[in-house]
């Protein structure tokens, strides 16, 4: 499957704007270009000075033009799972049809069926998914279109956002003076670029460490059930080292990129660097040992506190394991960190298409080859919510994020002794660090 074209990723994220320019070819991604731009007026992942965030759009956009030599006018952008809620949905409707034979029309009808619904004034449907149609008792039916039948249903899932994150984003990019043709949800899109077929399948959790946010994903059998989204990221991991060895933000960001491991063990304390030191003329001695401890300290925390999430879905019996990416995967060790913490088998996934071999890009990257593998079922439903049969009613309770089915999903805690007596010594190492940490951002 594929369709044909230029299609345009704009990921917009908490440290980097990067837009991506790409032909699709009978299935295959060829990139033509791309343009990145540090980011402004974003926090977390969202839009927090619309300005700011619509300059830097710009200046990306205008580098992978020039790059291209075309000029950009729709995107695909993607939307950070910030309180995402996701629930099931289902609509039936008489076919129309004098001949009974079920067309497009049918299917926007059924689509907007499953779409009326109450909604808090607060929120908004981001996107529908068709899981399956029912044409007459017949389950199991991915395109109904052509067949003959009385009555027509469709199950399928809904996300839905904050209204605030979702207009924002969109007002940021027409100002821009770009087309949404696509907004998807950050995770969705990754999760299909990222994860082998097998692994969506029978069950992966995938893992974006990003500039502003980490975010866990649960993928199982090719939906998206659970997401968890720990507002920790790269930044706080820079802002660690500033803290502690005293230096700019700057100074840490490019001490942390030349010099970082995610995994002291791998770090030698034998290998110095200077670091330009606030207060003082000359810089400052500092080995790759302590400057990887302060870094494992943040990283610990943050996969400690997505472990005890995932696990309480049950989501580490999953067979697929672990996959993560992300700008911050790009330090060494971090997959050795990820295993010890997660007792659990991780892999790294980075792009391989040239000039993009880097775990930033995969969001970007992904947003395309979403879009551009959307099926003609998948249009036809999503025509349907942006033709605004949706209803919104105020006297709604919101539903929890839809967690993983409990037979599926159990809880497990399969550590050993021998493991639990190999990570005592690494705790006791990094307690002081942060214990002095916690002190200025916990």
């Amino acid at each position: 499957m594929g369709n044909t074209g230029i299609y345009v990723g704009l990921d917009i994220g908490t440290t980097s704007i990067k837009v991506i320019v790409a032909e699709y070819v009978k299935g295959q991604m060829n990139v033509i270009g791309a343009g990145s731009e540090r980011s402004e007026g974003l926090s977390r992942g969202v839009v927090v000075d619309i300005d700011k965030s619509v300059a830097a759009i710009q200046q990306a956009v205008r580098q992978a033009e020039r790059k291209t030599n075309i000029e950009i006018q729709k995107v695909t952008a993607g939307i950070p799972a910030n309180l995402l809620e996701i629930e099931p949905c289902q609509g039936m409707i008489a076919v129309a049809d004098e001949s009974k034979e079920i067309n497009d029309s049918d299917v926007r009808n059924v689509a907007a069926a499953a779409l009326v619904r109450n909604l808090p004034p607060e929120r908004e449907i981001l996107t529908i998914i068709p899981d399956e149609f029912i044409v007459d008792g017949f389950d199991g039916i991915k395109d109904p279109r052509g067949m003959i039948g009385v009555r027509l249903e469709m199950h399928g899932i809904l996300l839905t956002a904050p209204k605030t994150v979702i207009h924002n984003m969109q007002k940021c990019i027409e100002r821009a003076g770009l087309v949404l043709d696509e907004l998807v949800m950050n995770p969705l899109s990754l999760g299909k670029l990222a994860l082998a077929d097998g692994e969506q399948d029978f069950g992966t959790v995938l893992i974006d460490l990003g500039g502003g946010q980490s975010t866990a994903a649960v993928i199982h059998d090719h939906k998206l059930k659970y997401t968890y989204v720990d507002q920790e990221g790269g930044d706080y991991i820079t802002k660690d080292i500033s803290v502690v060895l005293n230096t700019s933000f700057d100074s840490a960001e490019k001490v942390k990129r030349d010099y970082g491991y995610a995994d002291s063990l791998q770090a030698s304390s034998e290998e110095d660097f200077p670091v330009e030191v606030v207060g003082k003329e000359a810089p400052v001695t500092v080995n790759e040992k302590y400057l990887a401890e302060i870094i494992e300290a943040r990283l610990t925390q943050i996969f400690e506190k997505m472990n005890q999430s995932l696990r309480k879905v049950g989501a580490l019996d999953l067979p697929g394991g672990i996959v993560m990416t992300g700008g911050v995967t790009a330090l060494p060790g971090i997959v050795e960190l990820a295993s010890d913490v997660f007792e659990h088998n991780v892999k790294l996934y980075i792009p391989d298409e040239m000039g993009l071999r880097h775990p930033s890009f995969a969001q970007a990257l992904s947003l395309i080859n979403y879009t551009a593998n959307l099926s003609e079922i998948d249009l036809i439903v999503q025509s349907t919510l942006k033709g605004n049969y949706a209803t919104n009613k105020s006297n709604y309770t919101a539903k929890q994020v839809v967690k993983p089915d409990s037979e599926q999903f159990r809880p497990a805690n399969n550590q050993t002794a021998t493991q639990k007596e190999a990570s005592e010594p690494k705790k006791e190492r990094f307690a002081g660090i942060k214990k002095f940490i916690s002190n200025f951002f916990e």
